[in-house]
């Protein structure tokens, strides 16, 4: 039924312009569009917010499903109030980013963008969200009813290498609610954690707290952890003077 009523969207929305993260949701969703016949365009959305490799594999994807994919610079941190970092913070940052994808995909000839929101996400939690509605920027996979669980099976079954990609917020959610966001802090938190992915962590995040670093790994990641504290501890040191380990798991 589900299925059906996202074939629905496509059939009714034949030109669409996508929001696209290189994430699961965004992901399944070009997926989706493509296999309905809809036309349809990803836009990429560069900032100082998201690593190098949502980039390549927003790009790896696009190749595999032979979707246009256009990369639109911005500079986030030029917005003062999301550098302000309070605490609807998403609610200014989205508005920033949707306003370039409706911009670009206005002047591509598309008149209906949509993004990769699904039913499992909380509106009532989300101020990106209240961006969203007010930008009037449609959410097929909630409007559908599906949710993150399902895109990952329907992702799984089609193929797609995202189906099982970690959720990933954006390097501001790094850096504490009311404490202003700068280049350098976006930098040790964005080196360090590429320390530790490329050490075999995965789904991991570096917090700042008062200057220091805290580490949330997954449960089954803590005790490997401490084994190799004194390799972490070197390696992140050129980064942060004090690290931590989060004993509460992701």
């Amino acid at each position: 039924m589900k299925d059906e009523k996202l074939k629905d969207f496509f059939a009714i929305h034949r030109r669409v312009a996508l929001a696209f993260s290189g994430g699961v949701d965004s992901a399944y969703l070009l997926y989706a569009a493509k296999t309905s016949g809809a036309q349809i365009k990803a836009y990429f959305v560069k900032s100082r917010f998201q690593p190098d490799f949502e980039l390549g594999d927003a790009r790896r994807l696009a190749d595999e499903l032979s979707a246009e994919l256009t990369v639109i610079p911005c500079d986030i941190l030029a917005e003062k109030e999301v550098v302000k970092n309070p605490k609807d913070r998403c609610y200014y940052c989205k508005t920033r980013i949707f306003s370039k994808i409706l911009e670009a995909a206005a002047a591509d000839g598309f008149d209906t963008v949509i993004d990769g929101t699904n039913a499992s996400d909380d509106a009532d939690d989300r101020p990106g969200m209240r961006a969203l509605s007010e930008m009037k920027v449609l959410s097929p996979l909630r409007i559908c009813g599906i949710t993150k669980e399902e895109v990952r099976a329907r992702s799984k079954e089609a193929g797609l290498f995202t189906w099982n990609k970690a959720a990933y917020a954006c390097l501001a959610t790094r850096v504490p609610t009311g404490e202003v966001i700068t280049e350098e802090k976006l930098e040790k938190v964005s080196s360090a954690e590429q320390i530790l992915y490329n050490m075999g962590f995965s789904d991991l995040r570096v917090r700042l707290c008062h200057g220091a670093a805290g580490l949330q790994l997954p449960g089954e990641q803590l005790e490997r952890a401490a084994v190799l504290r004194r390799e972490i501890r070197e390696k992140l040191k050129p980064y942060f003077e004090k690290i931590f380990l989060d004993l509460e798991e992701r």
